[in-house]
């Protein structure tokens, strides 16, 4: 069942809402056909994710993420998706590892059509697959939170001319790593490849 926090999240990462606009209370309310004290919740409870933040006597606005803190917090997912891929490269089952396999084949096929979007989604996909076989519910749930404040600059970066391409064999690494069972590997190319976002990052324009 989708949640009033769920529908809200929905549109702050879909764009619906966009940096430091205002969430009054009522607008959303209607908006969404839920209570305030309902809306209310739902804010404080995004406030925690990062996601929004409430001002004093001016209520609550989506969070603006600067640059500096997107490679901060990619910085972050750095040392938690290294530990991720790990984790997976001890668990991963055969048909875990078809799995990948299947992922990193269409996204050599969105490359090779030059389909960013399908690519950005098949992006997001391959670090998902390597959480759940990862197994490790703490580093899951903070990896989640940290990726969804800096969605924007994620597929801004996505869209970069040859960023694609540049990444492409990033993703073989790993996945490689993770079917042989190599945890330092693939802790190292999980590494090496957030190292890259995040100097793509510093390196884009404001």
């Amino acid at each position: 069942m989708t949640t009033l926090t769920d529908r809200i999240r929905a549109a702050i990462l879909g764009g619906d809402f966009v940096p430091n606009q205002r969430l009054v209370e009522a607008d959303v309310c209607e908006q969404f056909g839920a209570t305030r004290a309902a809306v209310r919740e739902t804010l404080k409870e995004l406030a925690g994710e990062g996601l929004v933040e409430i001002l004093r006597n001016k209520g609550a606005r989506v969070r603006a993420i600067s640059k500096a803190e997107a490679v901060e917090i990619t910085e972050v997912r750095m040392v938690l998706e290294g530990l991720s891929a790990a984790k997976a490269a001890e668990r991963v089952t055969p048909g875990q590892a078809d799995q990948l396999r299947a992922i990193v084949a269409e996204m050599r096929e969105a490359v090779g059509g030059n389909d960013l979007d399908r690519y950005s989604e098949l992006n997001a996909a391959l670090h998902a697959k390597v959480r759940e076989i990862a197994d490790h519910r703490t580093s899951a749930s903070i990896i989640e939170r940290l990726g969804a404040q800096v969605v924007r600059h994620k597929f801004r970066l996505a869209r970069q001319p040859g960023r694609a391409a540049l990444s492409l064999p990033q993703h073989e690494l790993i996945v490689a790593a993770i079917l042989a069972g190599d945890p330092e590997a693939a802790q190292t190319a999980m590494q090496q490849h957030l190292r890259s976002v995040a100097k793509t990052l510093e390196a884009a324009t404001d």
